[in-house]
């Protein structure tokens, strides 16, 4: 193989570091070793859905149209796949230079386009997904045994630690088994647990050491039977722990008087432990009609007695997650005030994608904001949001801009109409209603803008400094390591540890049709990780 591009998500080098010092990842430790490294500065917004995309596209969310776990139609959401992402991704660029291309977990990329060559997908797939060719992941499951795309800690209830580092370890042993089939150019395998660890088990050492031993010695094997010229190592965002507040800014923006609520229908998605068991046991999703019990508690809740008044009662005693997770969801539901999008001006909808979205007349369904008073309503938002401070009195957001300050490109209309920041990453975004505006975050650790980067092989310069990489550089840098004209349209460049290559004009990307998105297992699973639940 010629380059091996392997994708550690969410890992930064605190994270990183101490497990080097002790010896936990030899195979990682060696390759930094004879690397040139450096922290990789992560894109707007910096998580999973966009920031991959972004990575292996080169392009930013503007060029691609993808800015979070979910698209929108109106008041429509849809869990993203790979027809969201608008722009031609590294082994279809290879593919169009007669290059071959073995692809293994890369998060968003099911569907999969034909190339010479194989792709697996990786998250926010089904745990089936359609690869390429036809029956591929049926092929890896006969020669190395199970292999799912979501692993034990995205399932209900405490895996065990050998089932975690199996998990970790099939994607060595696929992506070698698919190297040894294919002789790929380019290899690019990721890994998601080294994520997920965090957002589920921060402070449990052992599964920490257990995750990344495993994707340790599943480094290994890919590098064994792919014997690669170049390895570029890279994560789309660090991760670290939250000092701050959960920020509920839709409460805020209650406050200012944007937002309406209501008990019915409407809000965001959101699944309990009890709803997602039985979808993962193969059950069709959706919500259901509600049946006495709901609707008794719906007719609480206009009174004024929602799920939010009755866990603010609950949680100083300690019974708040208790009596929910005993609680059926749709009744927890149906009591539940939420935000009522159509008849709302402005509000959050996806708390990844980090902004504020106006409801507009002639652009939205329903909306409720005169064209006219766009500009006006939105520089007033960024104003009031620029001045928000916290209960300690300090600025909540580091940054506040309209979209087109932030991003670039033909998709642009897709991003939320103001981007907000949160102070170094270190307060937590939410869109809940429950009448503070501000509690301790939700959870302990979560996404920072430093990831890392490190390039190794006989022609990279390992003295070069690698101080100023960003995520948009990796695509230029990898076509580089292999010969390959880089595209015009590209925002990154090349990283100064390789000579680059020419810029060129490459054919224009043509929409897919195909898509993945009645699998309801997909929503599921991202809800178990709290990304698009807005929980009672």
């Amino acid at each position: 193989m010629r380059t091996l591009l392997l994708g550690l998500d969410g890992v930064s080098q605190p994270v990183l570091d101490p497990l080097v010092d002790e010896s936990v990842v030899p195979t990682l430790e060696a390759l930094l070793e004879q690397s040139a490294t450096g922290p990789l500065t992560s894109q707007l917004p910096p998580w999973t859905p966009s920031a991959w995309p972004s990575l292996y596209t080169g392009v930013n969310p503007g060029k691609h149209g993808v800015y979070g776990f979910l698209s929108f139609d109106g008041y429509d959401h849809d869990v993203v796949d790979a027809t969201d992402v608008r722009a031609h991704a590294l082994w279809e660029l290879l593919d169009q230079q007669g290059l071959s291309s073995v692809v293994v977990n890369v998060p968003v990329t099911a569907p999969a386009r034909a190339i010479d060559g194989a792709v697996i997908p990786g998250y926010v797939s089904p745990e089936d997904p359609p690869g390429h060719p036809e029956g591929v992941l049926d092929d890896v499951r006969d020669v190395i045994g199970d292999y799912s795309v979501y692993g034990p800690m995205e399932t209900p209830g405490d895996a065990a630690l050998s089932e975690i580092a199996a998990h970790a370890r099939s994607r060595g042993e696929a992506f070698s088994f698919l190297v040894e089939r294919f002789d790929p150019d380019f290899g690019f395998l990721e890994f998601q647990q080294t994520d997920t660890v965090f957002h589920r088990r921060p402070d449990d050492r052992d599964a920490i050491e257990t995750v990344f031993g495993a994707v340790d010695d599943a480094v290994a094997t890919a590098i064994d039977a792919a014997d690669p010229d170049t390895v570029v190592v890279v994560s789309d965002h660090g991760i670290g722990e939250y000092n701050g507040y959960e920020v509920r800014l839709n409460e805020i923006l209650r406050d200012w008087g944007h937002i309406e609520t209501t008990t019915g229908d409407g809000g965001m998605p959101s699944w309990s432990v009890i709803a997602r068991q039985r979808l993962q046991q193969g059950e069709s999703g959706g919500q259901p009609d509600p049946g006495a019990t709901e609707r008794a508690v719906m007719a609480l809740a206009r009174l004024g007695l929602t799920s939010q008044r009755i866990e603010r009662v609950l949680e100083p005693l300690g019974l708040a997650g208790p009596v929910a997770e005993l609680m059926p969801t749709d009744t927890v539901r149906a009591g539940t005030e939420k935000v009522d999008f159509p008849a709302s001006a402005a509000y959050v909808r996806d708390r990844i994608e980090l902004g504020v979205r106006l409801n507009v007349a002639g652009r939205e369904p329903q909306g409720v904001v005169p064209a006219e008073e766009y500009d006006a309503v939105r520089d007033d938002l960024i104003d009031r949001l620029q001045g928000l401070t916290d209960p300690d009195g300090r600025p909540v957001f580091e940054r506040v801009a309209p979209r087109e300050a932030i991003f670039e490109g033909p998709y642009i209309e897709a991003a939320p109409d103001v981007v907000v920041v949160p102070r170094a990453f270190d307060n937590f975004l939410r869109g809940i209603l429950m009448g503070d505006r501000f509690s301790a975050p939700r959870e302990p650790w979560n996404h920072k803008r430093d990831g890392i980067v490190a390039v190794s092989g006989p022609d990279i310069d390992t003295t070069a400094s690698l101080a100023d990489a960003h995520l948009f550089d990796v695509a230029p840098t990898v076509l580089s390591t292999l010969g390959v004209a880089r595209p015009a349209r590209m925002d990154g460049t090349p990283l100064p540890v390789v000579s680059p290559t020419p810029v060129e004009e490459y054919p224009a990307y043509e929409e897919m049709a195909e898509s993945t998105r009645d699998d309801h297992d997909v929503a599921e699973r991202l809800a178990l990780l709290g990304y698009v639940s807005e929980d009672r």
